[in-house]
């Protein structure tokens, strides 16, 4: 079975526009066939897109592909409960849970997807959430091919994605980093964030590229991609690779991609990666067992 490739939720605060040209480029992509839609960083944002998001929901589900339902990585106010339960208490939607407070408003063995902000880090970890309906699970960033490869051999029927392409999702808190640099406060923001369609880039007192802030999230400056040949990636029950989109060329990132499962030419897989506007440069670590920000090169 060859892998699939999927496009994880937008982090990013677009403008409507740009959001509902970058769904329709993307209902058009034929390697594409799950997309996850929804805000996952902050509520502030929600009503910002969601009409734009369902429309682009029944776009992509007209076109054929398999639409799942993002929810918020942080619940921490209670506008953020009300959006949650709202989301929740849709028929149709399959979800994918990044906080697991979410898990108390789904019905016991509701089929879910657990998605790559929750703390799942070995095999009874997925086996709970597995007990509960989980049937997905997008394995956490910093997590090495051989923990994931753990945790297929103990929850084998559990389906295991990766996250594979982008800006990698490090962290969230209380306080938006945007709006403190703007000299505003969270209540306030104004929605500074849409300044940086990829996040703002955050260097060290040194000068240094480090990370990325976009909103209330941290964000690696670098750009991950995977480091492991495709067979390694279905040796370890990997049967997905996730794409966060970018305000680059993710046309030219996806069929990068699809060559790259194809030929397994990982040199070719980066240079094509690096033609395609990227927010900064190309990082691999974490998969390998070492640190996130190391340069990716060709196996």
């Amino acid at each position: 079975m060859s892998l699939e490739i999927t496009l994880g939720p937008l982090l990013f605060n677009w403008p409507a526009a740009d959001i509902a040209g970058f769904y329709e480029r993307m209902a058009h992509e034929p390697l594409v066939r799950r997309i996850y839609l929804g805000e996952v960083v902050c509520g502030k944002r929600e009503p910002l897109a969601a009409a734009t998001l369902l429309g682009a929901a029944d776009l992509l589900r007209d076109a054929g592909k398999e639409v799942v339902w993002s929810t918020l990585g942080l619940i921490s106010t209670p506008r953020d409960r009300r959006l949650l339960r709202g989301v929740a208490e849709q028929d149709g939607w399959l979800l994918e849970l990044n906080d697991l407070a979410a898990l108390s408003l789904l019905p016991n063995c509701h089929p879910f997807v657990a998605g790559p902000l929750l703390n799942i880090y070995n095999g009874s970890a997925a086996q709970i959430l597995v007990d509960r309906g989980c049937e997905r699970l997008c394995a956490n960033i910093e997590l090495s091919l051989a923990a994931i490869g753990e945790i297929h051999r103990a929850c084998p029927d559990l389906e295991i994605e990766v996250f594979g392409f982008g800006r990698l999702p490090l962290a969230l808190s209380a306080r938006c980093y945007h709006a403190r640099q703007a000299g505003l406060s969270k209540d306030t923001c104004r929605f500074v964030c849409d300044r940086d369609p990829d996040g703002q880039a955050v260097q060290t007192l040194e000068g240094a590229s480090f990370l990325s802030i976009n909103g209330i999230q941290t964000l690696s400056h670098g750009v991950h991609t995977v480091a492991a040949s495709p067979g390694e990636l279905q040796a370890a029950g990997v049967r997905a690779v996730r794409l966060s989109p970018h305000a680059c060329d993710m046309s030219g990132v996806i069929a990068a991609y699809g060559r790259y499962f194809e030929s397994g030419d990982r040199g070719r897989l980066l240079a094509q990666l690096l033609a395609c506007d990227l927010p900064g440069p190309l990082v691999d670590g974490y998969l390998g067992g070492a640190a996130g920000m190391r340069p990716a090169v060709a196996l």
